[in-house]
Parts: structure tokens; C-alpha cells; sequence
């Protein structure tokens, strides 16, 4: 196992933020090597840390006893499988998730599975259908049960035994998929969640039975209660009137009187800070550009311990990812567009910081490029948000460009923080525009839902106004454009040379989708129900609309050198939409300058030596066309 992670006994607040040193070029493999973890967990009582170590085709778990770094378990589930993320349900005992992934770009294929265990590795089992259930409530005072739910048809909240997996059903709600609130007595409170048509509803309970309070469609306005105060009397809630960015409020049960807490023009809000007892929110994170921090109640003692916290990583974000229930051990994680992040254990009683881990330890911020958060008017007066990240000690002038859109469409979007391939492009010397275009989440659902339907068109003119942007800022040179993007984004980057044929100068698609109507047959997205309603609802209606919008039927308008890259075991996105591509551009007698195979890999490559050749023939295609070396 792969323990290298460099744990520190003791060190204080001080930290490296980096220097001036010239840039140099990277090693690739620096870059796309796996980093030493990828997720951290603190128990309850402060006494152990997990972590999820990547290990090339799988994911293992270490669990350490924090007073010693001590290792006093480890569980490995197999090749292809990675623990993806760890639960504690009691002092002692956890659950840990764990996928199967195919490829670097999925999420996870099938359903998870849920393992529980104690932190020395005593009492193993594994949770039948544990990954169709998510916790509600870990009950503190009865540590043999939990609250969970599932959706079969109806939503049920169930109870669910944290040392055999037995369940028993607590309440149903009418709902086709749903979620449930508890207050922190367990009782029952909402009922949050999906019906048929795809509207979204929130349910009231009262007595054995149920209120509806609120009804829209999918990507309108929304009302979510997520949580009480101390007194089970305000309900924190998520609140759009109109599919706007959402404002969080305090909703008095009993008077149904609104006070607003937070908000924020631009963006929803990403994360939830509350005290170390689990009763009182304390702060509403955004990612507004650089991530910023919005404390409601600035004189709990927590929040005067957050804000140092803060202070004291100047140039840095810092993302609180757990407390002590006593309130004392704070784990931290530092990270910056140039540092690809650590973690730090603060004790608040000592007052000083303890280093645990490093992502990628041998990646020097001295040598990264900065990404700066912009935003820019689109041809339609709708305002678009993204970032640009400029090679390091450049002047930041007529540089060759990379248009670099983010996969999913709908619910990702790109944020600052250190970004593997954005660095490797900008340490080659390329500028790289990221842009949250319509369709992206984080900006409301009015903003998302903009990108219905519109995946060939509307979208992909923000991505071309962003460039416009990037060339009358002076950054881009004009003649020295091309895209480049994996899944969705490989998509966007070839229907981005579709509909402007004129504009760049190659473009590169990385596991992309290029048809749309193949789309809703093959892959493991209209397998599933759920999967068929998206579809249904965010592609164009019409098959004609379908290929209008798909590079596939439009190769007569592509005319520049294109590359593909694609693992001959993606579920996600299959051969047949390469295939589809590549034979109508053999057909148009414009076949692809450079294809990138791997028989053994999915959605996104995952073995480095595969990782290596992919990203030295991209960076040789693109010095070819748009590099030092392209004959313009």
C-alpha cells in the first residue's frame, strides 16, 4: 500500500505559498500521476482520520488513530474498486462506499457498494443494496441505528441497523424518488423529492400524513428545508423564486415568518458550515470566483476559530472538513489554483495546526499558473462567469488559446483550485479559458436551465463569446485558437469548429459524444429510467434538431486537423460515438490527424503510461498547430 503521505507528528500554522521562480517544464507524469489521497474523514470523537488512498486501478481505505498516526486498519475491495467516501455512524464504526469506476471522467457504474466496519477492521459487513440507501440521521443517542432512506416507487425513510444491515420502514411519502428532514430529535419533519412528470415537490408532515408546500418544474423555483436551529423551531431553507441562485433563510415553523441569512448574487450556495453539535448553521460557502465564506452568526466561538483559520492562509482556500463533536479538532484542507492542497488538523484548545498529508507533495507551486476568475457580457446580454488561467510568468499577451469546456452538462462546472490538465496546458505555454456557459450549475436553475436543448447552439455560443473575450482583452491571439475537452466538453469541442468553422485551428475530443440521437440508444445513461427522463428533457426534441446539433452530421463544415481519444471500454460514452465521427470525416475524406485508443480503459484513461501517451501527443499536436512550432 501506498502510505507514503508524508504525516507530520507536529507543525504549526505556517505553510509554503509559494515563490518567484521561473517556470519550468513539468515532467507529464507530474502532472497525471495519482495523488498520494483523495478524501479524508474525521471521526466523531476526534480519535481517528480515514483516508482514501488511489492506488492505480483501485481505491484502498487507511484509518489512523490521530494521537500517533498510527495505522489501525486498512481495507482494499479489489481492482476497479475504489472507496469513494466514508460515513461514521457511530464512535466506532463507519460505512464506507465503494464504486466501481471504468474510466477517470465516471462518476461510478451501477450502484455502489456499502460496507460497514469498526475502525480496527473488526466487525466487517457488507449492507445489502447499501448503495440505494442515504443516510438521514446517524441517531447519536442509539448508536445501533440510523436513519436512511430509499426509493422503490414511493420514498421511504427507514431504520437501519448499523451491525447487521437489518431495516425497518419508519414512513413513505408520495413521491417517485425523494429525501427526508429530520429535527435533531428525529422526528419527522419533510419529505423532498420527484414525482413522474420530473416536477419537483416538497412535503410538510403532518401527523401520519403529508402537506405539499411547494410544486415546480424541473430547473424552476425551489423551496428545501435542510435543517433546524438548536430549538427544532427555524428551518434553515433553500429558497428560488424563480430559479434565480438560491438564498438560504430561517423559516419560523410556527409563524412561517422568512429571515434571509446568505446569499449571493452569482452563484448557489456550495457548502454548509454548521457547529460542532450539528444544531446551529454557522456559514454558507460560495464559489463565486475564488471560493468566499459567509458567516450568519459571527460571534459563536466556532466561527471566531474558522476565521483565523482563514487568515492564516493567505492566498489559499480553506475548506472545513469536519469538527470534533466536542468542538475541539478542526480537519482542514488548503488548496489554491497553484497548490494542489493539504490537509491540517487544528487543535483549538493548543491553538496550533498539525500537517497530515499532501495531495501531490512533488507538484511545486513556484512553477503552477495562476487562474483568475472573469466574467463577460454574452452576445444575448446574459452574463457568463469562467476562468482564465495565463502561463506563469508570461507577459499575458497574444497567447495561443485553449477553449476548454467542462463535461456533464447540467450540475458540473468548473471552479478555482488546482486542475491537472489546465497547469500541464498552461506549463506548455498555452493560456486556458474555462467558461461556465449556459447549462452549467452553481447559477441557479434559471441559468441551467437555459442549456436545455441547446447543447449544439446557445452553449456553444458562450464558449465562442468567451474567446471573442480573451481576444479583445488582448490575451488570445486571434489566429492561434483551438478546443479542447473530454465527455460533454469533447462534444462542445468539435461542435464548436461546427458552428464556427473560422475561428480555431484544431480541436481535440476526449471520450465526447457526437451524436445525439446514437446518445439516446447506446451507453449506460438510457439504460435506466432516470436516465431516459434527463435525456428527454435536456436534448433537442426533434431528431432533426438532434443531428443538427451532433459534429457527426456536420463533418462537411469541420476543416481543421482534429484528434480523438477514446477507451474501447467507456460505458458512459461508447465506441459506436467515435466510431460514428470517425467514419463520417473518413467518408468527407477529412479523417482525424491523431487517434489516442486504450483497450483497457472507459470513461477518461486511468493507468498513468496510458495518461503519459495521450497528454505527449496532445501537447505535440497542439505545438503543431497552434504551438512555437505551427506554420501560421
Amino acid at each position: 500500500m501506498k502510505l507514503g503521505l508524508r504525516m507530520m507528528l507536529a507543525a504549526f500554522l505556517a505553510v509554503g505559498l509559494g515563490g518567484t521562480a521561473l517556470a519550468q517544464q513539468v515532467p507529464v507524469e507530474d502532472f497525471f500521476k495519482d495523488p498520494e489521497f483523495s478524501a479524508v474523514t474525521l471521526s466523531p470523537t476526534g480519535e481517528y482520520l480515514t483516508v482514501s488512498v488511489p492506488e492505480g486501478d483501485r481505491t484502498v481505505l487507511a484509518a489512523f488513530r490521530v494521537a500517533d498516526m498510527e495505522l489501525v486498519g486498512k481495507w482494499d475491495y479489489g481492482r476497479q474498486m475504489h472507496a469513494d467516501r466514508v460515513r461514521w455512524v457511530n464512535d466506532e464504526r463507519f460505512f464506507v462506499y465503494v464504486s466501481r469506476k471504468l474510466g477517470r471522467y465516471d462518476f461510478r457504474v451501477g450502484t455502489p457498494d456499502v460496507h460497514a466496519s469498526n475502525v480496527d477492521g473488526k466487525r466487517r459487513i457488507t449492507i445489502p443494496n447499501g448503495g440505494t440507501y442515504q443516510i438521514v440521521d446517524t441517531l447519536e443517542n442509539d448508536p445501533d441505528w440510523i436513519l436512511v432512506q430509499r426509493s422503490i416507487d414511493s420514498a421511504y425513510l427507514s431504520r437501519l441497523n448499523v451491525n447487521d444491515g437489518r431495516v425497518r420502514t419508519a414512513a413513505i411519502a408520495p413521491l417517485r424518488f425523494g429525501s427526508f428532514l429530520v429535527d435533531h430529535e428525529g422526528e419527522l419533519r419533510y419529505a423532498i423529492g420527484q414525482e413522474e412528470s420530473n416536477e419537483m415537490v416538497t412535503l410538510r408532515r403532518v401527523g401520519d400524513g403529508w402537506t405539499e408546500i411547494h410544486r415546480a418544474p424541473m430547473g424552476g423555483s425551489s423551496n428545501l428545508p435542510m435543517g433546524f436551529d438548536p430549538d427544532n423551531r427555524l428551518v434553515y431553507t433553500r429558497i428560488s423564486e424563480d430559479g434565480e441562485p438560491t438564498k438560504v433563510y430561517a423559516l419560523d415553523a410556527e409563524t412561517e415568518e422568512l429571515t434571509l441569512l446568505s446569499e449571493n448574487d452569482n452563484v448557489d450556495p456550495g457548502s454548509y458550515l454548521y457547529s460542532s453539535d450539528g444544531r446551529e448553521l454557522l456559514a454558507v460557502r460560495y464559489l463565486d470566483g475564488v471560493p468566499v465564506t459567509d458567516f450568519i452568526n459571527t460571534e459563536h466561538g466556532e466561527v471566531l476559530t474558522y476565521a483565523g483559520l482563514m487568515n492564516a492562509f493567505p492566498d489559499h482556500a480553506v475548506a472545513f472538513s469536519g469538527i470534533s463533536r466536542d468542538g475541539r479538532l478542526v480537519l482542514l484542507h488548503v488548496y489554491s489554483d497553484v497548490d494542489p492542497g493539504s490537509y491540517y488538523l487544528f487543535d483549538r484548545e493548543t491553538g496550533q495546526a498539525r500537517f497530515l498529508l499532501a495531495a501531490r507533495s512533488w507538484i511545486k507551486p513556484e512553477q503552477m499558473s495562476p487562474m483568475r476568475a472573469i466574467s463577460f457580457t454574452a452576445r444575448d446580454g446574459t452574463q457568463v462567469h469562467g476562468y482564465i488561467t495565463i502561463p506563469r510568468n508570461s507577459d499575458g499577451k497574444n497567447l495561443p488559446l485553449i477553449m476548454n469546456p467542462h463535461g456533464g452538462p447540467h450540475g458540473p462546472r468548473d471552479m478555482w483550485g488546482f486542475n491537472p490538465e489546465v497547469q500541464f496546458l498552461a506549463n506548455r505555454g498555452y493560456a486556458v479559458l474555462q467558461v461556465n456557459f449556459r447549462g452549467s450549475g452553481g447559477y441557479g436553475n434559471a441559468f441551467e436551465r437555459m442549456g436545455y436543448r441547446n447543447w449544439g447552439t446557445t452553449m456553444i455560443d458562450d464558449m465562442t463569446d468567451g474567446v471573442e473575450w480573451a481576444v479583445r482583452e488582448g490575451i488570445a491571439d486571434p489566429n492561434r485558437v483551438c478546443t479542447y475537452g473530454a465527455s460533454y466538453g469533447g462534444y462542445a469541442a468539435l461542435q464548436s469548429i461546427v458552428r464556427e468553422p473560422e475561428r480555431y485551428r484544431c480541436t481535440i475530443g476526449y471520450v465526447g459524444v457526437f451524436s445525439l440521437p446514437l446518445m439516446t440508444r447506446d451507453g449506460d445513461i438510457p439504460r435506466q429510467e432516470s436516465g431516459r427522463n434527463y435525456l428527454a428533457r435536456v436534448l433537442p426534441e426533434s431528431q432533426a434538431e438532434q443531428q443538427a446539433q451532433s459534429p457527426a452530421f456536420n463533418v462537411d463544415r469541420i476543416n481543421v486537423p482534429v484528434m480523438l481519444v477514446h477507451g474501447e471500454r467507456d460505458e458512459r460514452v461508447p465506441m459506436s460515438q467515435y466510431r460514428a465521427l470517425k467514419s463520417a470525416l473518413e467518408d468527407a475524406g477529412k479523417p482525424p490527424e491523431v487517434e489516442i485508443l486504450a483497450r483497457n480503459e472507459g470513461h477518461g484513461f486511468q493507468e498513468l503510461e496510458n495518461n503519459v501517451r495521450l497528454y505527449n501527443a496532445m501537447e505535440e499536436f497542439l505545438d503543431k498547430h497552434i504551438g512555437d512550432n505551427a506554420s501560421n
